[in-house]
């Protein structure tokens, strides 16, 4: 169609491999795999291969069926319709604004807690914790608003800090060992209760991602061999990487030294002291913080692509469907994106402590992060990929059973359960409202 909005092809295998792996892989996880124990090591091996693997297959089968812009939106659009469509892009796209406030709530919190005391006394002060995730946030979209050939730059060096991560983590736990022996019994099989069935759910998000390049495939530079070549370099890394670090964080300190909040400076300042390194500890917080601000970029860039192609369907307002004459990046998608991460990120320190409001997007961020799956696996299953998707959607089922289970330590589980339920409930009503007022004008058109 002449006059089609189109994005500039800049990615190659190793930048897409790069995207992958810092969509996926978040530092934010390890100390939460760390408080729950050597169990969450067979977790982890469980949910790549029953999860991560079956999303991969699923994703390069979709990327080379539908290689234009829109990942999720366009699949669903095109196998079942434009209102499943929209609500598929709609729940994923706030699912990355649930995510974004509570990972970089935790990446700025590693820094302000590893930084020196001054600075982990600031990091108590809610003005100043939150002040700064809105910084990280912002800085992560903006390097993307100027176009991908800056911006992928950010995922690139994003996803090298979080090798450096495991890399330093790995190093530092080996060390340990020799001089001292591990901190923990590696007895890796789980112990089945309700709190590992809580965390079940965060273990399988955390293996998600591999749709977020999948999204990317109108800046492929070919789109079909790109995403198959990325997704095969990077799935192995990613499962690797949680297991690894895991590890480290056991050899390190016991399960009940590990805060699920403040793992990295407890990991961090033990090490050091053992090893009389009082640089580890910075070191990592800034190695921390690097790999955060890819994430939230690399996320944030992938999911502004959905808004752009309902923009250019006109489900949504024009200006979604937008290119910047000079960028070349559908830049309203992203300030959008950015602007209600950060009105969230406001709205639930409202009522509640710290933990509790961190706890809530978690589970917000799962129950609609993982409603889009059951589109993707269904999507996969036309285009054959049986087993894939007998695996994956079996995991999101669970996955989405297991958020609405409130951790231990909330003590108003009514108020919990409320919020997702009422939040739920807003998801689905607002997409509905959406698209009703805006199918009129609906044109659909590939995108790219």
């Amino acid at each position: 169609m002449p006059n089609q909005p189109a994005l500039k092809r800049e990615l190659g295998v190793r930048d897409l491999a790069l995207f992958s792996i810092v969509c996926i892989t978040s530092a934010r996880w390890l100390p939460i795999a760390g408080h729950a124990g050597p169990g969450s090591i067979a977790l982890w091996i469980l949910a790549a291969i029953l999860f991560m693997v079956p999303l991969t297959i699923a994703v390069a089968a979709l990327v080379a069926k539908y290689p234009g812009a829109g990942g999720l939106y366009l699949w669903t659009r095109e196998d079942f319709g434009p209102w499943q469509g929209f609500l598929a892009f709609w729940s994923y796209w706030l699912s990355c604004a649930f995510l974004f406030p509570s990972a970089a709530l935790l990446y700025i919190r590693v820094g302000f807690s590893m930084f020196g005391r001054t600075a982990a006394r600031a990091g108590d002060d809610r003005a100043y914790l939150v002040s700064a995730t809105i910084l990280l946030v912002w800085i992560a979209l903006g390097s993307n608003i100027v176009g991908m050939k800056v911006g992928k730059w950010t995922e690139n060096i994003g996803a090298l800090a979080t090798g450096g991560v495991a890399f330093l983590l790995v190093a530092t736990a080996w060390m340990v060992w020799t001089r001292r022996g591990p901190a923990t019994a590696l007895h890796i099989l789980p112990k089945w209760d309700w709190g590992t069935v809580n965390f079940w759910a965060a273990i399988a998000y955390a293996m998600s991602g591999m749709e977020c390049p999948g999204m990317m495939a109108a800046e492929m530079r070919d789109p079909e061999r790109t995403m198959r070549h990325a997704g095969w370099l990077a799935t192995p890394l990613v499962a690797a990487f949680y297991v690894a670090t895991t590890i480290s964080f056991l050899v390190i300190l016991p399960p009940e030294r590990i805060s699920e909040f403040n793992g990295f400076a407890d990991v961090g300042n033990s090490a050091g002291a053992l090893l009389h390194a009082p640089w580890l500890s910075p070191l990592i917080a800034l190695l921390v913080i690097l790999g955060g601000a890819g994430l939230v970029g690399g996320i944030g860039t992938a999911a502004s692509r959905m808004p752009f192609a309902a923009g250019v369907d006109r489900l949504l307002p024009a200006a979604f469907g937008k290119v910047h004459p000079r960028w070349g990046t559908p830049y309203i998608s992203i300030l959008t994106l950015g602007a209600f991460a950060t009105l969230l990120l406001v709205v639930f320190q409202l009522g509640d402590s710290m933990r509790a409001a961190y706890d809530e997007m978690v589970s917000l961020m799962v129950i609609t992060g993982f409603l889009p799956y059951i589109y993707i696996f269904a999507s996969a299953w036309k285009v054959g990929r049986r087993v894939s998707v007998l695996s994956g959607m079996g995991m999101t089922l669970l996955a989405i059973f297991c958020s609405v289970v409130p951790p231990s330590d909330v003590s108003n589980r009514w108020l919990f359960e409320a919020k997702l339920a009422a939040a739920t409930i807003v998801v689905v009503g607002s997409a509905w409202l959406v698209y009703r007022a805006n199918k009129k004008a609906v044109r659909y058109a590939p995108v790219g």
